[in-house]
């Protein structure tokens, strides 16, 4: 039975010992939640309604249900979709089944767009069903599939994954296919990036909103983009590599599976990009 993790900050809100380390708690508030022994503890009890906010955003992201308060919390209202950006919202209950990934809405005129899958729960679908529905199911790699399935059956949605990686979703409708960069429908781009697994994908929107899976995140610690040879499962090689096809294309978002998600001007994250590169010695030309 899991038990309440001793590094715990004394207080209210605590971690239990089953934490997985997912990153899903960190990513949501770092000042809150931090990684140490292996697993995310509370560091700092949250006291304010912006910080008590913030913490049920991280106990119902949690996949196995590791975040814990010792009395009866009021959850407060509307905590997801959470939005992020005009049109832009990151969805909450994080699928164990992907390792806590996160998962996201775009909403667009010409379809409403799902990125990854969370968990089934009518949490999520009662917003999306509010929202108007969703068109499309872009899954960035085999390990973020979740419960797409049902999601996809529930709103007559349209799946994309690449044909590497088709065996994790064969119930996906549509492939993205090869190497090479390639538009999807209105304003999507599927840039394939091949590493993390055989079949990792950039999905980039209007030349603002990327995408990321598990191939390209944002380091809240060091406060700057990063990505990870330990979760290259694939081939790292292939990875720092299919990276550098992102130099050629405008954005402005990151938003990642695991790790964090940020904004900066698209010449600032060009700049961040092209020094990440170096630090990972990326050979000078993309597969």
């Amino acid at each position: 039975m899991a038990k309440r993790h001793p590094g715990n900050a004394p207080g209210e809100w605590f971690v239990d010992d089953a934490c997985i380390n997912c990153g899903a708690a960190y990513a949501i508030e770092p000042g809150i939640f931090v990684e140490r022994d292996g697993q995310a503890l509370v560091a700092k009890q949250p006291v304010s309604e912006d910080e008590l906010r913030t913490a049920w955003r991280a106990r119902l992201c949690c996949p196995t249900a590791s975040i814990h308060t010792v009395g009866h919390s009021e959850q407060p209202p509307d905590l997801f979709p959470q939005r992020l950006d005009d049109g832009l919202y990151r969805l909450g209950y994080n699928a164990r089944a992907s390792w806590g990934a996160h998962s996201f809405a775009l909403l667009r005129e010409a379809g409403h767009v799902m990125v990854d899958a969370p968990r089934w729960t009518k949490h999520v679908v009662e917003p999306l069903e509010r929202f108007g529905g969703i068109a499309h199911i872009v899954l960035t790699h085999r390990d973020d599939v979740a419960d797409a399935a049902r999601y996809a059956a529930h709103f007559d949605a349209r799946v994309w994954i690449h044909e590497r990686d088709r065996d994790a979703a064969p119930f996906a409708t549509d492939l993205v296919r090869g190497d090479a960069p390639q538009p999807m429908f209105a304003g999507m781009v599927a840039i394939p990036l091949p590493g993390h697994t055989r079949g990792s994908v950039a999905y980039l929107h209007a030349e603002r909103y990327l995408f990321t899976g598990d191939s390209l995140s944002w380091d809240l610690d060091d406060d700057d983009l990063a990505a990870w040879e330990e979760i290259a499962w694939h081939s790292w090689d292939e990875q720092r590599r299919s990276l550098r096809r992102l130099l050629d294309h405008r954005f402005e978002w990151v938003l990642a599976g695991h790790g964090g998600s940020q904004a900066r001007p698209p010449e600032e994250m060009r700049a961040r990009l092209s020094a990440l590169l170096e630090r990972l010695g990326a050979p000078a030309e993309a597969l």
